[in-house]
């Protein structure tokens, strides 16, 4: 049973990452307007946020710059656009993905950019790659995280490798990715032992990017904060990829410290999300994404149904059962 004090009170090493624009622009290919993405930065100024993830570095050779919003790129100046120097304690992330970004030249040296974190997203069996990447974004100047995905469908030998690989390079905070949304907090537990294992080894940091197939992100979430992660991904009204991520606005209700504001969060909502949904941008807890989470699945048939408008529900389920 965990010790009351470590939900009841706070640790200052706590830092909660917004990934609204990065998770939530996999859902409307990332068309954002510059009003709601200062409004969101400025959103996250006010209510105490610790990073504000803009969205990829994609590689312009493999996606079309025309069929994507700014944010699934990040260029420099679109970022100082919206921040300009950013001259705040607000830092600013961009995920690179192992395969699908040119790191080495995309990625400028931290002192050209106003980019303070790189967010390696890696499979299992991409860590080499990953390591590089890594290694070429310290050099550069730059904070580092690594995000393992689909760490449910992950051997523990192998998950322990991986780690006692990403410990020996110069990563700062290892994430568990809950990628399909079908891990239970018990499990969490488990997982947040092994991180922090090998993050006290070779002392690095533990985060966590939860999704929402089963209700559980937050959940989820908080077990990991009773656990000792540090690093705690949210976005504004869950929005993201399928059935979206830990809620932004559940996250700091519940986080004591009083850095943290929960008003200007529902101010953005307000403002911002609901006009999103009226728009017809669909995200969200539904039973085609429990199915998936059910079955540890990637929710892209999920995906696919939703696009599709399909409600029959007891169909899909046969369909995704009968690719187990």
């Amino acid at each position: 049973m965990k010790e009351i004090s470590k939900l009841m009170d706070y640790r200052p090493d706590i830092k909660v990452v917004d990934a609204t624009l990065r998770d939530g622009g996999l859902v409307n290919d990332f068309y954002f307007s510059d009003e709601f993405v200062k409004d969101l930065y400025n959103a996250n100024l006010r209510s105490g946020v610790d990073y504000m993830e803009f969205g990829y570095k994609a590689d312009k050779e493999m996606f079309d710059v025309n069929k994507f919003g700014p944010c699934k790129f990040c260029d420099d100046d679109y970022i100082r656009s919206i921040v300009g120097e950013n001259n705040t304690d607000l830092k600013i992330a961009v995920m690179a993905d192992v395969g699908r970004c040119n790191y080495k030249n995309d990625i400028h040296d931290r002192s050209e950019t106003p980019i303070d974190l790189i967010r390696v997203a890696t499979y299992i069996h991409q860590i080499p790659t990953a390591v590089d990447m890594i290694e070429d974004a310290k050099k550069k100047g730059y904070e580092v995280s690594c995000n393992i995905m689909a760490i449910s469908t992950a051997q523990e030998g192998d998950l322990r490798a991986a780690l006692d690989i990403l410990g020996k390079s110069p990563v700062d905070v290892f994430y568990i990715v809950d990628s399909f949304g079908s891990i239970y907090p018990e499990q969490m537990a488990r997982l947040a032992a092994v991180y922090t294992e090998f993050a006290d080894k070779y002392g690095k940091k533990v985060g966590i990017h939860a999704h929402d197939n089963q209700k559980l992100a937050f959940a989820n979430t908080i077990e990991a904060v009773g656990d000792g992660v540090d690093w705690l991904d949210a976005t504004y009204s869950s929005m993201g990829r399928g059935a979206g991520n830990c809620a932004m606005e559940l996250l700091l209700g519940f986080l004591k410290n009083p850095k943290y504001n929960v008003y200007p969060v529902l101010q953005f909502i307000e403002k911002h999300m609901n006009k999103l949904r009226e728009e017809g941008i669909v995200w969200g807890y539904d039973l085609q994404y429990l199915m998936t989470g059910l079955l540890n699945q990637h929710p892209r048939t999920a995906i696919q149904f939703t696009k599709e408008g399909r409600k029959d529900y007891a169909e899909f389920y046969k369909e995704i059962i009968a690719q187990e």
